[in-house]
């Protein structure tokens, strides 16, 4: 237990540390400055992203479809040492009534129409009839890889991991893989 929070408070400071960085830099410029967006380009860059596919591949006897949504704004991005970072907040539903919430940063690496944005978001995972990962509080890792298919449209495949960190008494995890179709506004 003291292996597992001396690891969670050294990743909680140093991001703490990086986000002060960056602010104390940014807080020099105005806003337009910072993300070069209007106000009104801020309500016209919202993005969907809308998938579906299979919750914990791994576990053939827990595994099941999963379906869900999240949701990104590109006028909120800062730019980072670790590239292009924009919230993120989303859910998805499993086929055996598991829920999950969260929210958290996705980063975004363009190569022409490709696409690849690794995340990391904690979220609130509520068991029902499904798979039992160990507590409420869960941590989920993605990468996901996407084409651009037409003007601000994107078809592609992520990968996550589900873990709580062994803030509970059992950390099994849960790995998923999903299709993504993404609509930017």
């Amino acid at each position: 237990m003291i292996k597992t929070g001396s690891k969670l408070l050294i990743t909680l400071l140093s991001l703490l540390f990086f986000s002060c960085i960056s602010f104390a830099e940014e807080k020099k410029k105005s806003w337009s400055e910072v993300h070069n967006r209007s106000t009104k380009n801020f309500y016209e860059n919202v993005g969907l992203d809308f998938y579906t596919g299979n919750f914990d591949f791994s576990d053939h006897k827990q595994s099941a479809v999963l379906v869900g949504m999240q949701h990104h704004n590109e006028s909120l991005f800062r730019e980072s040492f670790l590239g292009k970072i924009t919230p993120i907040t989303g859910g998805f539903v499993t086929g055996s009534n598991s829920l999950y919430f969260y929210t958290g940063g996705e980063a975004e690496y363009t190569f022409g129409r490709l696409k690849i944005n690794p995340s990391f978001a904690p979220g609130l995972y509520r068991q029902s009839g499904g798979k039992d990962l160990g507590h409420v509080l869960e941590f989920k890792t993605e990468v996901k890889a996407a084409v651009e298919i037409g003007k601000n449209n994107f078809l592609g495949m992520s990968y996550n991991h589900i873990s709580n960190a062994s803030l509970g008494t059992k950390n099994p995890g849960a790995n998923s893989y999903m299709f993504n179709f993404r609509k930017q506004f």
